[in-house]
């Protein structure tokens, strides 16, 4: 496959390779890539430079995971290892961003932060009202997010005893229907601790969370169940698939199978974007395995659904290993977004009448 050098401008140390088509093609669908990696601990921006060329801009955020979108792409919240971070969207921000004006189309600024606690929070994503659901690992539950407790219990398996911190089943994907959670993805169905690492292969579980039931078992490691026109889609990590589920019959067809570890799914119009992950050879839990010698490769896989078709890919060379989660940002070709790492954030000032940039004093703490 012939491939071009992404443009780093100074990000030498997330070098990547792309088929010639994928600039053209996001340009084409008028849209960006944003991608978490919890290993190297970004949140990855790729846009399409021109036909030609993608760039991308990184920013770090402690063992990020799950990605979850607002309405009209206003929203942006982000699962690290402590905290979930809502981010807001100003185009007037972001046009006049005083170290560069007139390069990005989107800027998210950090607005507000739920400090929950270590949860191994996974999948995340925004309900009907604007409330945030996600999947709380390290209790085994999906869970809502409040200003008043670390977390707000909505649904546990019903194999599951009772609230633990012991994560015991793995419960780690979950997709909405009508702004609410309908199905979730989990390893197992044990109730001790990390039962999931007695068996991998053939354990994992698609749950229907409405009618509290199990949908579909003997998966091997799912991942990223999402609802895509109707139709349910779930990624078989473990073997490298692809499979379309009938959630009637609880039977599912393989779309695609590729060669790799996948985990991590967004669809938009007819193209699908799966991310794939390098496994770790130092891994206790997965270097091991059988498929680990499939999975050495990190980045992105582009197929064309109707066909299941692969119509390009991204590479990573170095820096990145571990894809967690994919979203696509619809009508965005330079998105930025600022950390509370560094003070840049505070002088972006925004109301409901204006947004601008104030200089910020400093201010002496002792």
């Amino acid at each position: 496959m012939n491939k071009k050098e992404i443009d780093n401008i100074g990000l030498a140390p997330f070098a990547c390779s792309y088929s010639p088509q994928i600039p053209e093609l996001l340009l084409h669908l008028g849209c960006s890539i944003a991608l978490s990696t919890y290993q190297a601990g970004k949140l990855i921006f790729l846009s399409p430079k021109d036909e030609n060329t993608l760039v991308q801009l990184p920013r770090t955020f402690e063992q990020l995971m799950g990605i979850a979108l607002g309405k009209d792409n206003k929203k942006m919240a982000l699962a690290t290892k402590y905290e979930i971070t809502v981010f807001a969207n100003s185009a007037k921000l972001a046009y006049h961003y005083p170290k560069s004006p007139g390069k990005y189309d989107a800027l998210f600024m950090p607005r507000l932060s739920y400090h929950t606690g270590p949860l191994d929070i996974h999948d995340l994503s925004y309900g009907a009202d604007g409330e945030l659901y996600a999947v709380n690992t390290l209790f085994s539950c999906i869970v809502r997010l409040s200003d008043e407790y670390n977390f707000l219990p909505f649904w546990m398996p019903p194999f599951i005893s009772r609230l633990s911190s012991e994560d015991r089943c793995h419960l780690n994907g979950m997709t909405l229907l009508n702004g609410k959670p309908k199905y979730a993805s989990a390893f197992n169905m044990g109730d001790s601790a990390q039962s999931w690492r007695e068996d991998l292969l053939e354990s994992g579980v698609l749950m229907d969370i409405e009618n509290n039931e199990v949908l579909v078992s003997g998966l091997a490691m799912p991942h990223s169940p999402r609802i895509f026109d109707g139709e349910l889609y779930l990624l078989l990590s473990a073997t490298g698939e692809l499979i379309k589920v009938d959630t009637v019959s609880g039977k599912y067809d393989v779309v695609l199978k590729l060669q790799g570890f996948v985990r991590g799914m967004s669809l938009y119009k007819d193209y699908l974007f799966i991310g794939l992950s390098k496994l770790r050879k130092n891994s206790s839990t997965f270097a091991k395995l059988p498929f680990a010698v499939n999975a050495g490769e990190a980045g992105i896989v582009v197929v064309h659904l109707p066909t299941a078709s692969i119509a390009g890919k991204i590479s990573y060379h170095n820096s990145l290993d571990e894809i967690y989660d994919i979203q696509i940002l619809p009508g965005i070709l330079r998105p930025n977004i600022l950390n509370t790492r560094t003070p840049d954030h505070q002088a972006g000032i925004s109301t409901p009448d204006t947004s601008f940039w104030a200089k910020v004093p400093n201010i002496d703490n002792n």
